[in-house]
Order: structure tokens, then C-alpha cells, then sequence
């Protein structure tokens, strides 16, 4: 029994803080919208996007739309939506699938790259 509870603790330590804080939707809305994200997904690598507030997800060379959906950030290029939980502190971003990280951003104020 001691040794179940002193795992337990342990991985209650060396849970991430964004496991338990994710963004609600108004947080998101209020962080994102109109506002520019770069940074670097697991899957994909490297991204800037800048998210209008018209829900318009403008990159480098393509477009998208994002919408806010149960406190998670859906984005949708051209096929069904995919969305993560958002865990924002100051202007860095984590994107949460499935309780694990899935990228990070560091959020930049409007339309930098003018996409």
C-alpha cells in the first residue's frame, strides 16, 4: 500500500502544470483571436499562423479557419476540424491532444508577417 500511494504522489509531482489548467473558451478567444502563434507541433514541425477574428487561419502560403468549440481550439484546413485544449501562460501556448503536449507557441500581438 505505501508503495501505491508513493507512486501515486509521484506522479502527482511530475504531472504538468497545464494538465490540470487548461484555457476555458473565453480565455482562448480573448489570447488568440487576432492575434499570431508560432511555434512548433510534434507532428508537423514549425508553423506561424495569424488567427483573425473572423475565424480565418492565415499561414505563409495557405488558409484555414479556427473556431473555439467546448474550451478546446478547433482548426480545420480544408477537412474536418481537430481540436486541442489550450494551455496558455503569459504569451506561451501548449496545445493539449489527448492529455499530452502536442506543440508550443509563443503568441505574437496581431499580424506581424502580414498573411
Amino acid at each position: 500500500m505505501k508503495n501505491g500511494l508513493m507512486a501515486m504522489a509521484l506522479t502527482l509531482v511530475a504531472a504538468p502544470a497545464w494538465a490540470h489548467d487548461a484555457a476555458t473558451g473565453e480565455e482562448i478567444m480573448a489570447a488568440i483571436s487576432g492575434n499570431t502563434v508560432q511555434g512548433s507541433m510534434v507532428e508537423s514541425g514549425a508553423y506561424t499562423e495569424f488567427y483573425d477574428a473572423d475565424g480565418t487561419i492565415k499561414g505563409a502560403d495557405y488558409t484555414g479557419t479556427w473556431s473555439v468549440e467546448n474550451d478546446q481550439m478547433c482548426f480545420a484546413y480544408g477537412e474536418a476540424p481537430a481540436c486541442w485544449s489550450v494551455h496558455i501562460e503569459g504569451d506561451m501556448v501548449t496545445w493539449i491532444n489527448d492529455g499530452n503536449e502536442d506543440g508550443t507557441g509563443t503568441l505574437v500581438p496581431g499580424n506581424p508577417n502580414e498573411f
